[in-house]
């Protein structure tokens, strides 16, 4: 241990020296993104009323509702969403063109969500992902960040070695973990780095360590082969997909893009008969929350719907439905009727946000982000404290003058 100790301390001064900042404005946003879906829902619904307009009202039927929506858009839906409660809207999606929030009971426009809380989400994500890098600069800025989290991994890993007292005795395992008072500003730092070290070690692991099957295609693929499996196949990204992901595109591509559009609005004519959507899902999952459809590309298109009972970041609470127009059976796909490397890699994606155990997972995904914010602060704080004091001993060392030459000439 007196060899391996001073190789980890370095280690670990040199990863953090390297990826801190990156790593500092990764926590920051993620502290940010913590509650962002139910944040983002409170904002869209705040104001609307979208109960029974008056006693006894009955919901449209989702065909009606639908129809409705045909008649009076002219951009085609991405996605319906409905939300189980007599009070809640239900939300048409219509890709990067925005939402509607509509009366289950009128199919009237109540309301459009709020810009400006996705906004802010979405400037956070964009720091949080690529460092706010722009078009072609984002795989960039997704390699940055990608490999700050590889050294922030190492960090953890190295710390939880590191923070532990040499000896380990009940005086010393109490001074690094419980926060003291009335200390220097460097000895606050270095209790606080060994704090909050220690007590957010195992979930920081979690939370960085599968945060590389989102950053890197090849961790990705990896989870499916520990497990024995043949990692699904990637589409390719054609050019003018990629342009198009990135703001830019080309005047011909433009042109293409209209004329898709436009073919796109014929068939948004053509709606879909959905059904019973509310009785569908109460039969298959009485205790759904959220039923999702997304919006058929043709007209023989089978009917995908994605019932959730969580809040949109459990996976083994989720289930899919199809069911085809061309009359094979229905196919009801539950989280456990998976691969085993599609459940874990789905697992491992919602760990990142805490989102796989839910408000209290995201609670202490959150915490821990806040608490990394903590860390790089104080490792960078006492990284400059050494620096200083081994530049002011170097420049406090006496110059030592050669011997005058006792030669006679």
């Amino acid at each position: 241990m007196r060899t391996l100790r001073p190789v980890l301390f370095w280690t670990h001064l040199v990863a953090g020296v390297i990826s801190g900042a990156v790593v500092l404005i990764m926590s920051v946003t993620g502290v940010l993104l913590t509650y962002q879906k139910q944040m983002t829902l409170w904002a869209d619904l705040r104001g609307i009323e979208a109960g029974p307009p008056t006693p006894g009202a009955t919901r449209l039927t989702p065909d009606s509702l639908l129809a409705l929506v045909a008649a009076r858009e002219s951009r085609t839906p991405s996605n319906v969403v409905w939300r189980n409660g007599a009070d809640m809207p239900v939300e048409v999606q219509f890709g990067r063109e925005g939402r509607q929030y509509l009366s289950a009971y009128t199919g009237e426009v109540l309301g459009t969500g709020s810009a400006g809380m996705r906004k802010v989400f979405s400037v956070a994500t964009d720091w949080h992902r690529w460092l706010a890098m722009k078009d072609d600069g984002r795989s960039t800025g997704k390699a940055v960040t990608g490999w700050s989290n590889m050294a922030f991994l190492v960090l953890v890993l190295t710390g939880m070695v590191l923070w532990w007292p040499r000896n380990l005795t009940a005086r010393a395992v109490q001074q690094v973990l419980w926060f003291r008072r009335g200390l220097s500003a460097k000895a606050r730092d270095f209790n606080w780095h060994n704090v909050i070290g220690i007590w957010s070690a195992l979930p920081l692991v979690a939370v960085v360590a599968s945060a590389t099957v989102i950053s890197f295609p090849w961790a990705s693929d990896l989870v499916y082969r520990v497990v024995g499996e043949e990692p699904p196949a990637r589409a390719t990204a054609t050019a003018n997909s990629g342009s198009a992901a990135t703001g830019g595109r080309e005047a011909g591509s433009q042109r293409a893009g209209n004329q898709a559009g436009d073919a796109t609005r014929e068939e948004a004519r053509d709606v879909p008969v959905v059904g019973d959507v509310y009785g569908m899902a109460a039969s298959r999952m009485p205790d759904w929350r959220t039923l999702s459809l997304a919006w058929p590309k043709a007209a023989d298109a089978p009917l995908v719907y994605s019932l959730d009972r969580g809040m949109g970041g459990e996976p083994h609470k989720r289930a899919t439905l199809t069911i085809s127009r061309t009359g094979e059976p229905a196919k009801w796909q539950a989280f456990g009727d998976q691969s085993l490397g599609r459940r874990t890699r789905s697992i491992m994606r919602f760990t990142h946000t805490g989102e796989v155990l839910g408000f209290w997972g995201q609670t202490i995904a959150g915490l821990v982000s806040l608490g990394a914010v903590v860390l790089v602060y104080t490792g960078l704080a006492l990284s400059l404290r050494r620096l200083l004091a081994w530049r002011r001993r170097s420049a406090a060392e006496p110059i030592v003058a050669e011997p005058a030459s006792t030669a006679v000439a």
